[in-house]
């Protein structure tokens, strides 16, 4: 597995709890990897450590063979980009304004757009079809364009790693479905690494290369849909008694039904 990311003895916390501890995760380059795991396991507190938005306690995070807690911080914004799990905008921004902060990365003191910033914007828009509302208030827009535009934000950033925590939550299906499919273009096409949060298990198994399973801050298993999503992983990190099938449109493994195993 060739992974440009990775941590070894990775511990982080909060005061004197340890959330995750002595996590060695690797994260595959241009596939898309989905963290899984019930609440409070450490799926956003990692995805936030990763990307230094938290410090971490002990251990190490390698990104292209340095350590990113000494990294320039702009020079780090240009190789990963975080789409957070409830993204708040100023009120009364534009789409286009928006999407135009991930260019802080790449701009001198002025601050100032540039033909070369502007042309990477309107690119972002164009890929997430949000080119229409370029113009239009952010808070005007549904909980998915929305979603759409945030994704803008990161693209235009123009980072080959893009982190989102669970951007799905608060859509409906059909929203759901359009904002994993367009992650899952820039994957094929643009080969961007993408590393997710998701709760539903089916949509992790449908559109992730290599998922990562986590209990308690450690890992349970590592590695593609069908090592994964299977009776006795998700028997261990959810406490459940799952019936596994296979997805007739994609062949990949979905979990058809289950029950909540009592007293394990």
């Amino acid at each position: 597995m060739i992974a440009r990311l990775y941590t070894d003895d990775l511990s982080i916390g909060y005061g004197e709890q340890y959330i995750v501890k002595d996590l060695n995760v690797r994260i595959p380059d241009k596939k898309i990897t989905t963290i899984i795991g019930s609440n409070g396991c450490g799926k956003s507190t990692l995805l936030k450590a990763l990307t230094r938005i938290i410090p971490h306690q002990s251990g190490t995070i390698i990104l292209d063979g340095a350590n990113i807690a000494k990294e320039n911080t702009k020079l780090l914004a240009r190789k990963m980009a975080i789409l957070p799990q409830t993204p708040e905008s100023a009120s009364g921004l534009t789409v286009g304004e928006l999407v135009s902060y991930g260019r802080f990365p790449y701009q001198s003191g002025l601050g100032r757009l540039t033909p070369q910033d502007i042309e990477v914007i309107d690119w972002a828009l164009e890929v997430t079809g949000t080119g229409d509302f370029k113009y239009r208030p952010v808070d005007a827009l549904s909980g998915g364009q929305r979603q759409r535009v945030w994704i803008a934000m990161a693209l235009a950033q123009q980072t080959e790693i893009i982190f989102l925590d669970e951007p799905t939550t608060y859509l409906d299906m059909a929203h759901q479905l359009e904002v994993l499919e367009l992650l899952q273009k820039l994957n094929q096409e643009q080969e961007r690494t993408i590393v997710m949060v998701l709760h539903d298990l089916n949509q992790a198994a449908r559109f992730a290369d290599y998922i990562i399973a986590l209990k308690d801050g450690q890992i349970v298993k590592a590695g593609t849909c069908e090592e994964v999503i299977n009776h006795d992983v998700l028997k261990e990190v959810f406490q459940i008694d799952a019936e596994i099938g296979i997805d007739p449109r994609t062949q990949k493994p979905m979990c058809v039904t289950y029950n909540l195993l009592k007293g394990v």
